[in-house]
């Protein structure tokens, strides 16, 4: 008998140190939340070849469990903020994602956050996101070409390269950041660039802030313009945005597109114009017409490079527009939505396009 108390007595103690080790080890690593969103990483297919699939279909839970060793990086807790597909993004989810990253960062027990989102609209989050979250702390969005299911799914590495950088001081005050087939790219700058390519994000003007290998990073850049804590935007009182829409400029494009916007509400009009944002004269007449009824003009471009100056070849001074500098249409509307909450001069709206 005393034999066997003698083994108890040492196996009891065996486990506890083998707890106090497991404690001390996950204490050690640094704490990580990650919201979700849907989109295809969280997408679900019949076969694993299929083109066709449903996003929104798989929970955090169940994706966090699909990616070995992503434990290993961190203490992961999951919360789902929505199940959509991007195309489905929309304000309201945009603001409950801000509001949440807000009181997360904030919060001395977490040390990045980590975003699931789908690719159609992500590069719009990721830029909401940074004009609108308030804390220096890693804030990574991530996603997938091909759903969870497929041959060669890319959200399970993706999911474990974002939180590689969410865990890397290096990556604190650079913005929002998105981490997408071994490419880490600043939310100023990225764009969608091909419909069903892994490799489909780019940052064509400035270059990716760095790369992501296999939770290792490398970072090239440091993004300039002003975002996240220096940013002037807070959402925290806010429930709803201003209407902006975007018009595309092509040939012979008409007129009364412009015209319908104004008649329903938009506040703000963004010209995805071409070339160097231009339209062509019914369009511009028009657009200066919305102008002087107080509807804000900007002038963005539906080229894939390049930027849109101002005073090039439309004289935008005199016609009350605001040129888009670097920002797509897209992201021009973004900001544009957040500018309008208060009300500024044509000055100030232009110093927003070349800062932001």
């Amino acid at each position: 008998m005393r034999l066997q108390h003698k083994t108890q007595f040492l196996l009891v103690i065996l486990l506890t140190v083998v707890s106090w080790q497991y404690a001390a080890a996950q204490a050690k690593k640094p704490n990580v939340v990650i919201l979700a969103t849907g989109g295809t990483i969280a997408g679900a297919a019949a076969t694993g070849t299929q083109a066709g699939y449903p996003s929104g279909a798989v929970t955090i839970d169940a994706m966090i469990a699909a990616v070995p060793g992503i434990k290993d990086l961190a203490n992961i807790k999951g919360e789902q903020i929505s199940n959509v597909g991007s195309q489905d993004m929309s304000f309201d989810i945009m603001l409950t994602l801000a509001k949440r990253i807000n009181e997360l960062g904030a919060r001395n027990d977490v040390d990045g956050i980590v975003v699931t989102h789908g690719t159609d609209t992500m590069e719009e989050t990721a830029f909401f996101l940074n004009l609108t979250v308030k804390t220096d702390k890693p804030v990574v969005m991530v996603g997938s070409m091909r759903p969870s299911t497929a041959v060669s799914a890319d959200g399970p590495l993706n999911l474990y390269n974002g939180i590689g950088v969410a865990i890397d001081p290096n990556a604190k005050g650079r913005g929002v950041l998105v981490v997408m087939n071994d490419w880490i790219h600043a939310a100023h700058s990225l764009t969608k660039t091909s419909t069903t390519a892994i490799q489909t994000f780019m940052s064509p003007l400035r270059g990716v802030v760095g790369v992501a290998t296999y939770g290792k990073n490398d970072f090239y850049n440091t993004p300039q313009w002003k975002h996240t804590t220096s940013s002037e935007f807070n959402v925290a009182n806010v429930s709803k945005l201003p209407r902006v829409d975007i018009v595309f400029g092509c040939a012979d494009m008409p007129a009364d597109l412009i015209d319908a916007s104004v008649a329903n509400g938009a506040k703000g009009i963004v010209i995805a114009g071409v070339g160097n944002g231009n339209m062509n004269k019914a369009s511009l007449d028009a657009a200066a017409s919305a102008a002087k009824k107080g509807v804000v003009v900007v002038r963005s471009s539906r080229v894939a490079t390049g930027t849109v100056g101002r005073n090039v070849e439309v004289n935008d001074d005199e016609l009350g527009f605001i040129a888009s500098d670097e920002l797509n249409p897209q992201k021009s509307r973004i900001l544009l939505s957040l500018a309008l909450l208060k009300s500024r001069t044509k000055d100030e709206l232009q110093n927003l396009f070349t800062s932001y």
